[in-house]
């Protein structure tokens, strides 16, 4: 289990034209959700787009380079219910996405509750049958020194990788990342973690925190 609290080429990666998104939460029975952005984190706004929108809505936006093709994005994904595989059983019920630009330091973490989504290099489509359920979606733009701390949190809650092609060169150094790339899983304790990493915001840069422990841990469990 996984708690959080708390650019690419010009632009930032979490985007929605000129505005800075952080957090986007749709209800049940919605095709479009509410809002955070940046720059009110006090306030949501109604968003205006369908999430089935492909070419309006912001987290269509955020992941072009995902489901679509470009020489200097690469990403992992992991999700509980990986697109085109059914009836998968799992440690974990995270879900997300890792993102970065091999031609500058600049990453993107995006977390969210929908399975089968997204699939990768293939054209953006919203599961339908998702809007009946309330999902929240979340996109950090982070620099590529936190992905390593991100993995490590993610190492203890055991996620299923159904796609990376995020090359071995940029994440030299990285450790936890590695391990988590290549399907090894922690054996020995600590069986919880708490890690933070900030976000890349020259306005002023956020403190995320991260709460993650193991299927072995019994922490939390009568709270």
């Amino acid at each position: 289990m996984m708690k959080i609290t708390g650019r690419y080429f010009g632009k930032k990666l979490c985007s929605d034209e000129n505005k800075f998104r952080a957090i986007v939460y749709k209800a049940p029975g919605q095709d479009t959700g509410k809002i955070i952005f940046a720059t009110a984190a006090g306030s949501w706004d109604n968003g205006a787009s369908a999430f089935t929108n492909n070419g309006g809505h912001s987290f269509a936006k955020t992941l072009e380079n995902v489901v679509g093709n470009h020489i200097n994005i690469k990403f992992l994904a992991y999700n509980n219910a990986p697109p085109g595989v059914p009836n998968v059983n799992t440690k974990s019920n995270s879900k997300g996405v890792i993102i970065l630009s091999t031609a500058a330091d600049s990453a993107a973490w995006i977390v969210h509750t929908v399975p089968g989504f997204p699939t990768a290099r293939t054209p953006y489509s919203w599961p339908a049958a998702e809007n009946a359920r309330g999902h929240l979606l979340i996109c950090l733009t982070i620099s590529e020194s936190q992905i390593n701390v991100i993995a490590a949190s993610l190492l203890l809650v055991q996620p299923m990788v159904h796609y990376n092609d995020i090359p071995e060169t940029e994440t030299t150094g990285m450790p936890y990342f590695n391990k988590l790339a290549g399907g090894k899983i922690p054996t020995l304790p600590p069986f919880t973690s708490r890690r933070s990493i900030r976000t890349e915001n020259a306005g002023g840069p956020v403190a995320v925190h991260i709460y993650s422990k193991s299927e072995s841990s019994k922490y939390g469990e009568h709270k």
